[in-house]
């Protein structure tokens, strides 16, 4: 496959990116879509955080068994009906609008729960925000991915996936800090509902300050617009036809033409239609289910039943240990996001599901040593399991359950399968916040070891399915399931078609400096007649006396503009 006389780097601005105006004015628009991760960080872990507190207890009359896990469940129930809406609303409407309509209805379910007077109404608000929440998912990554500087993109990708984290500490010390300074008023949970509406409202005041996605627009028929964004933002204001602002326009389009070509000959049965592409989704179905059902659930959303299971019963205490573990979520997610391409996809899974398993057996055996024979000592082992299974957990999973995803899907099929990925997540998370409390209540620690059972099926499938892709291309990731013949990359491709266009564009304006340089009866009509024709796309019945005949350096310098404007 033939590499591209030019690529992205040759045009990108050399220097840091505060020096450049358009470019901090974009990264500071995209601060506002950034905020949805940690929103649902927020979201994520507020009712976790709630079920420690003595008012909240007394105010929904001690809620446990089925109608704790419906409490908890509520806000994925609430995305999983939004599914089948938001990529419509998003295709068709555009990023800014989907994201203004999920910050709106997240707002008004944030005011439902802090005004809530009967469990219907909390759990009730807690589905609204979900299905709300769901908008801003899935508009606010793709604003960010087409929206961002080139050489800023990844930076902002990893920025958005692990800010979720961000949210969830914001959570657990906003709870900690509500309980000691309103204690049993009903103000030590309303407070922290209502922090949840700030992050929404500025989305709803600010999102039209935003620029709407080139990759939209130009989609739409609005070219003249979307080059005019990338002008202002990639290209510190200057002219539209900036080199970079052509090299980006030219991807965007034959990226889009390939993803019509795509949607033409993909349908939902081509998932499993072929042995490279069955593989593909047994191991991402797979790895959504371990996301949730590794144990983690246990503490991401029942902290309060974990903890009085080993005798930890202070309010303080236990809203420390949550506030605590959130901070460490982030450095053990942060690390193994830095490790990700040192030790590989593989080795990092490997790791994590040994490490879980043992742990977690640790965790199994401490726990029940306590609620059996009373030995203080093996609750304050348990504690410090509990931080070392998650450190597992995180090293592989949170870093890693997105991106792999994408990194094994081929093009034609990758936004298909990432959606059934999200749809597996929200299933299981949806059966295991409405279990785990019933089973909690009916078996105690016996409970663990139905997931001690599962964290050794899960490592065994994860030693004999997943592939290494580490420093590999998105071809050589393909060959590695479909064998000899990989589809090509959306990435080469736009390349291509941008070399093409520069090559075009440049050797034009080249020629046209010669000749404008020379006195008329001296140009070099052949050749000139040969530039013509590389820029009309190769034609070769181009007459050479018309050409002498009518062209003169005024006219081809608006045939360049006119060629500049397509």
């Amino acid at each position: 496959m033939p590499v591209p006389e030019w690529t992205v780097v040759d045009f990108i601005h050399r220097g840091p990116w505060w020096h450049n105006r358009g470019i901090t004015l974009l990264n500071i628009s995209l601060l506002l879509p950034l905020l949805t991760a940690p929103i649902n960080g927020f979201d994520s872990s507020l009712v976790n955080g709630l079920q420690i507190l003595p008012a909240w207890q007394q105010y929904f009359n001690h809620p446990d068994g089925k109608t704790l896990g419906l409490i908890s469940a509520a806000q994925v129930i609430g995305s999983i009906v939004a599914l089948p809406f938001t990529p419509y609303i998003s295709d068709n409407l555009g990023r800014r609008p989907t994201l203004f309509v999920g910050a709106i209805i997240m707002l008004t379910g944030a005011v439902l729960q802090t005004v809530a007077r009967n469990i219907g109404t909390f759990i009730g608000a807690r589905g609204l925000i979900g299905f709300g929440l769901t908008f801003g998912l899935n508009a606010a990554p793709l604003l960010i991915t087409e929206l961002a500087y080139p050489t800023q993109r990844g930076k902002f990708t990893s920025m958005y996936n692990s800010s979720w984290y961000i949210g969830s500490i914001v959570s657990a010390w906003t709870c900690f800090g509500a309980f000691n300074g309103a204690k049993d008023s009903s103000w030590s949970w309303r407070v922290p509902t209502a922090v949840q509406l700030f992050a929404p409202f500025f989305q709803v005041l600010l999102i039209w300050f935003v620029p709407e996605s080139p990759r939209f627009l130009v989609a739409k028929g609005r070219e003249g617009e979307a080059a005019r964004v990338l002008a202002r933002f990639h290209a510190n204001g200057a002219d539209e036809r900036d080199p970079l602002i052509m090299f980006e326009m030219a991807q965007i389009r034959h990226a889009l033409n390939m993803e019509r070509q795509a949607a033409r000959d993909t349908r939902w049965t081509t998932l499993f239609s072929t042995p490279g592409n069955r593989k593909r989704m047994r191991i991402i179905i797979a790895l959504a289910i371990f996301s949730q059902w590794s144990g983690n659930g246990l503490v991401s959303y029942y902290i309060n039943l974990i903890l009085e299971g080993v005798g930890i019963t202070s309010t303080n205490t236990k809203a420390a240990i949550n506030g605590g573990l959130q901070v460490w979520n982030l450095i053990a997610a942060m690390t193994g996001a830095m490790l990700i391409d040192k030790l590989g996809r593989r080795t990092l899974f490997i790791i994590s599901n040994v490490g879980m398993l043992f742990d977690f057996a640790l965790w199994t055996i401490t726990t029940a040593l306590f609620n059996e024979l009373h030995i203080a000592a093996a609750a304050k082992a348990t504690l410090a399991f509990v931080f070392l299974f998650y450190f597992f957990y995180d090293v592989a999973y949170t870093p890693m359950l997105v991106a792999y995803t994408l990194e094994i899907l081929p093009f034609n099929i990758r936004a298909k399968g990432f959606a059934v990925m999200n749809f597996v997540v929200s299933l299981t998370l949806a059966f295991n916040q409405f279990v785990n409390p019933w089973a909690l209540d009916a078996l105690g620690w016996r409970y663990y070891l139905v997931y001690c059972g599962w964290l050794i099926i899960e490592l065994v499938f994860i030693v004999t399915n997943i592939v290494e892709t580490r420093g590999r291309t998105l071809e050589e990731t393909a060959a590695l399931f479909d064998g000899e013949q990989p589809p090509q990359d959306l990435v080469h491709r736009g390349g291509e078609a941008a070399t093409m266009t520069m090559g075009r564009a440049t050797a034009i304006e080249r020629r046209m400096s010669e000749e404008k340089s020379r006195p008329v009866g001296d140009r070099d009509f052949i050749a000139l007649s040969d530039m013509s024709n590389s820029a009309s796309g190769g034609r070769s019945d181009i007459d050479i006396a018309d050409v002498k005949a009518t062209i003169s350096s005024d006219m081809f310098v608006e045939s360049l503009e006119d060629f500049h404007a397509v």
